[in-house]
């Protein structure tokens, strides 16, 4: 007889695009994978998934199964959930997904902190610049820098986050400062690719007035440090946020630039699939602790 951790196990093969996928999810090795899968078809007696195939696809078997286990699971989590509340200890597993470099710097630690407050709570924290927002539910909170359009997802404000053109006074010195951002064109750009964002589309305004500038990028990479690490070394002029470069501007490793006009800031967010009303104990007591602790947020003091 199959319990509730094969219904979990069969979810997440269910939600991902292949086995492989699956042991890189769950950590562990791809044969590992195919004999739980095995193990499970066993126990029912019908097969749960097409073999061969380059990524999994469900049997009318499997299907069904799917349907019913996603119910299953959800009523086993909100009876957890309902004991918990009840007796107003955060306990269970929390799920987090962060940014790469804001995660590392900020959501780390204070998931530490967290956890040290509450025995009873397990933490799973994973970074990633690139979430697969199809699979977003699998966390209990998202935490998002930026603007997310067309999300079902509700959003929790958590800080205020401004945007800075910056570069290093070696690049200055050499190619000179933009001093409109017309100016942008002929100077070499760093972008970061993230969030399937058009990023050689650099908005900025002035007053009333805004101005939209493509810009043609000499590097880019879809990790922010090592754009940051480009523009320290001189290699061109970059965008980044206010909780990453504060303090380099502050030391004079960068220089801001074009200080007159306002790039769109990037707030950072909480996502979470459920309302307020619904959400378990440790989710919603995270939140707050977020909020608590980024009022004001460090990088702005």
């Amino acid at each position: 007889m199959i319990n509730s951790d094969d219904l979990r196990f069969f979810h997440t093969v269910a939600s991902s695009s292949t086995l492989s996928a699956v042991a890189r999810f769950l950590d562990i090795t791809p044969p590992s994978v195919t004999q739980r899968l095995q193990n499970i078809e066993s126990k029912l007696g019908v097969k749960l998934i097409i073999r061969p195939a380059r990524k999994i696809i469900l049997t009318d078997e499997g299907e069904i199964l799917l349907d019913r286990a996603a119910r299953i699971l959800s009523d086993i989590d909100a009876l957890q959930d309902v004991v918990d509340n009840t007796r107003s200890q955060v306990s269970g597993t929390l799920r987090v997904l962060a940014p790469l470099g804001f995660g590392y710097e900020y959501v780390a630690p204070l998931l530490a902190g967290y956890a040290d407050e509450h025995p009873g709570l397990m933490v799973d924290l994973t970074l990633s610049d690139a979430p697969n927002w199809m699979l977003a539910d699998k966390w209990d909170v998202v935490i998002y820098i930026g603007h997310l359009r067309d999300s079902s997802l509700h959003c929790t404000r958590l800080a205020s986050n401004r945007r800075y053109l910056c570069a290093s006074p070696a690049y200055i010195a050499r190619a000179g400062a933009p001093q409109h951002p017309d100016d942008l064109r002929h100077h070499s750009c760093l972008v970061i690719r993230e969030n399937a964002e058009d990023v050689t589309r650099w908005k900025f305004r002035k007053g009333d007035r805004e101005y939209a500038i493509r810009i043609s990028p000499r590097l880019s990479s879809n990790d922010g440090r090592i754009i940051k690490k480009w523009s320290l070394a001189g290699g061109g002029i970059m965008i980044r946020s206010g909780w990453d470069i504060r303090q380099e501007i502050e030391q004079g490793t960068l220089v801001h630039l074009l200080p007159d006009y306002r790039l769109p800031e990037a707030d950072i967010v909480a996502l979470t699939s459920l309302r307020e009303n619904a959400r378990p104990l440790r989710v919603q007591k995270f939140l707050d602790f977020l909020k608590e602790s980024f009022n004001p947020p460090s990088w702005e003091k």
